[in-house]
């Protein structure tokens, strides 16, 4: 048992983060690029290493929507999402407008994204339950999981509070489509090879 979990079963006051204050960390050199964090309703929440699977499959998925974006879509390789004031995750791929709202001094927000994904094998549980809510609660128009314990993609769309009304599983024979962005549509099969 981590200290964390014994903290969580006192009333102790916590300090949250706002993104302001996680961006101060950066610029005060306490977090540097090379820190695999991300801040997630106000905490500090470690990221796990890119295995070579998830590197594939992040690869493939950057060639083949690079390939089949048109403006007004960007893609946005495993770069911040700037969620609400204490929500800044890095999804391993971002479909956004472009150019986005704030630009250049701010990250992409909810009214910015067409697509966010996240490529899973141990984080599995969390990107399905966690990122999910996080992205639903945030308005996130769509949202896969690619799944590669099963060679699977979850989809989820239409957000209305915690879950999405949309939600689907595709295997590796579907065609992807973004529902944003028609016209795009890339074979799934491609990114579990």
């Amino acid at each position: 048992m981590d200290d964390l979990d014994i903290l969580s079963r006192y009333p102790v006051s916590r300090h949250r983060l706002s993104v302001a204050d996680y961006h101060r960390l950066a610029e005060a050199g306490i977090l540097g690029e090379d820190d695999r964090v991300e801040l997630l309703e106000g905490q500090l929440i470690a990221m796990a290493p890119v295995g070579p699977r998830h590197a594939l499959a992040v690869d493939a998925l950057t060639d083949l929507l690079s390939h089949a974006l048109t403006p007004p879509a960007r893609l946005r390789v495993q770069n911040p999402m700037t969620l609400n004031c204490d929500t800044e995750p890095q999804p391993d791929i971002a479909v956004v407008r472009r150019p986005w709202r704030g630009y250049p001094r701010e990250h992409p927000g909810p009214g910015d994204i067409f697509l966010l994904v996240e490529v899973a094998d141990s984080t599995l549980a969390f990107d399905k339950g966690a990122k999910r809510i996080l992205y639903a609660r945030a308005g996130i128009p769509e949202y896969w999981l690619v799944d590669l314990t099963e060679d699977v993609v979850h989809i989820h769309r239409n957000p209305v509070g915690d879950t999405c009304t949309v939600e689907d599983k595709l295997g590796p024979a579907a065609t992807l489509t973004v529902e944003a962005l028609p016209g795009l549509a890339i074979e799934g099969g491609l990114l579990f090879t």
